[in-house]
């Protein structure tokens, strides 16, 4: 009885602490001007980008989501949040929900489980990169101690952004032969860029490998929707940066001008801190950095966020460090920052190197119970320019695979279960001899509670001398990075380099050109969850696998989740015997 009480207290406590967060949103198209060129972008409630959810860990978030456009669907990914007992409210269109239909409701609701810098965006075709992101922040649970000592804090959200409508871009990477979307127009800063104008075009060279001097010094009007904004900052205080990247194709590097950046946090994770000058951020990433305002105080600093891992065409985004004791329309006295050189791929793998948890984080299981070798290639089907994982591009289903495997729909998907490994004498450095691959939906099914390795493997794409940064995100789950090595991941043998001791909890890891980057998960999340690259064309074109894990343990979905494919007809006759 004495145990029993405690549990009760214990649970009684924490729902007085927790509390219900609830909105109702609805999203729609608005014109709107990201770089000071107009444009068409998603807006939720009419804001882009959409409102920041502030929550504490244990809290309960309710959100109705209306669909306003006109002729596409909507669904929304609550990245970095695991979903534990809701994986119906994922928001992975066609794995674990129905796209809402125009003019439908949907309501979201879910439990954030510990504090973190998270954000949220579409998941249905590409309309992340139409617009449709913001911020999830969570906070310490009410009456705990964050490990983190700060005067204040911002919240940076980074994209890219092009003038061409996403509608185009699917048409063009399904198009035959393949129209490339392109670099991007601008980088944004909290929606926020240039592209007719430059804040350093006083300069003779803004950065080493861009130089946006042709372009005239911006004027701003009061108002004007592309106007920086500016981090207010008092001197001899510590602050905390909370950055995270919805980009849908670059890769990006972050800089403050004259100032230390320390990393305390990677994807919603504590970590060892460690001091930088710069930190590379790749789509799908979010991280904390502590900044001290220890610089000349009649000063002002650029901040940049500029291009890594693809040549930059794209110019950087800048804003100011202004602190308060300096004129506030006094520019910083020097360039910005440069950008490091876009293909010093070394100094990104050293980056990611230096991450290791925190004291006291969990460990990684010892062992392994089940192991997936994912080779990572470009293809071609019937003259369409592919993405493929072990030979097999994915198509994801009409009926979500969550409705097919909690209701035994036998036809929802293939039940064969695609390649879990690939011929170890495949030749990663050049082109594949086979430049063909097929389409595939089906998955891989884990039993419940099992340790699982995926080692991604990258290789060259169907152009000589080309083999990119691929940012892999994982739904559902947080996973080890075990670690990362160049060339041929090399079974029985590389095991050996792996870091068991500290490695870092993650949602999304960097593969980078011609290697190997190895994770470690435990399937403790029942349900069907999106492993996939987080450039946005690169997942359209079939870059992508699905895990299914502990199916009778499932609880109840929502009908509403559901209700389009199979699934549709199965819940009517349920419903209506």
């Amino acid at each position: 009885m004495g145990v029993w009480w405690i549990v009760v207290v214990a649970l009684l406590a924490h729902t007085a602490s927790a509390a219900v967060r609830e909105y109702h949103w609805e999203v729609e198209y608005k014109f709107g001007f990201p770089d000071c060129k107009e444009g068409m972008v998603m807006a939720v409630n009419g804001q882009f980008p959409g409102p920041t959810i502030h929550a504490l860990a244990g809290d309960t978030i309710v959100v109705h989501l209306t669909n306003k456009l006109a002729t596409e669907g909507l669904v929304i990914h609550w990245h970095g949040i695991r979903q534990l007992g809701s994986p119906w409210a994922d928001g992975a269109a066609g794995v674990t929900q129905c796209a809402i239909t125009p003019g439908e409701t949907f309501t979201y609701k879910f439990t954030v489980d510990k504090p973190g810098t998270h954000f949220y965006h579409g998941h249905y075709g590409m309309q992340r990169s139409a617009g449709l992101y913001g911020s999830l922040i969570i906070d310490a649970a009410k009456g705990k101690i964050e490990p983190l000592r700060y005067d204040g804090e911002f919240n940076l959200l980074l994209s890219d952004w092009w003038h061409e409508s996403v509608l185009s871009q699917e048409l063009g990477l399904s198009a035959k032969p393949m129209r490339w979307i392109g670099e991007a127009q601008s980088i944004l800063i909290n929606g926020r860029g240039q592209f007719k104008c430059s804040l350093a075009a006083q300069f003779s060279n803004a950065t080493a490998q861009f130089s946006n001097t042709s372009l005239p010094m911006c004027k701003f009007k009061k108002g004007d929707q592309c106007a920086p904004q500016r981090l207010h900052v008092e001197p001899n205080k510590t602050y905390r940066i909370r950055l995270a990247s919805t980009t849908g194709l670059a890769s990006l590097n972050f800089a403050v001008q004259g100032h230390k950046l320390v990393v305390v946090e990677a994807d919603g994770n504590y970590i060892t801190p460690f001091a930088t000058s710069d930190v590379d951020i790749y789509s799908g990433e979010s991280y904390s950095v502590l900044l001290t305002t220890d610089q000349d105080p009649s000063q002002n600093y650029w901040i940049s966020v500029g291009v890594r891992g693809r040549k930059p065409k794209t110019p950087p985004a800048l804003t100011v460090l202004h602190y308060v004791t300096a004129p506030s329309s006094q520019p910083p006295s020097s360039p910005p920052p440069e950008t490091p050189r876009w293909n010093d791929f070394d100094r990104s793998r050293n980056f990611s190197k230096r991450i290791f948890s925190a004291m006291g984080s969990p460990p990684p299981p010892r062992k392994f119970k089940k192991r997936l070798i994912l080779l990572n290639t470009q293809n071609m089907i019937d003259g369409a320019t592919k993405w493929a994982l072990n030979n097999v591009s994915l198509v994801v289903p009409a009926t979500p695979y969550l409705g097919s495997v909690k209701y035994k729909l036998r036809r929802g998907f293939d039940r064969k279960s695609p390649p879990t490994t690939f011929p170890m004498d495949y030749d990663i450095m050049n082109p594949p001899r086979n430049r063909n691959t097929t389409k595939g939906n089906g998955i891989y099914v884990f039993p419940f509670n099992v340790t699982v390795d995926v080692i991604l493997q990258n290789a060259n794409g169907l152009d000589a001398n080309a083999s990119e940064i691929h940012p892999w995100h994982l739904h559902g789950h947080d996973f080890w990075v075990l670690g990362y090595g160049e060339g041929k991941f090399r079974p029985g043998i590389d095991e050996k380099t792996y870091n068991l001791k500290n490695p870092p909890l993650r949602n999304t890891v960097a593969l980078y050109p011609y290697g190997w980057t190895a994770l470690r998960f435990v399937t403790d999340n029942p349900g069907v969850w999106f492993f996939h690259c987080h450039i946005e064309p690169h997942l359209h074109m079939g870059m992508g696998v699905v895990f299914a894990e502990g199916l009778n343990r499932i609880g109840k979905v929502p009908d509403e989740a559901l209700g389009c494919g199979l699934t549709k007809q199965f819940l009517m006759n349920r419903n209506n015997p």
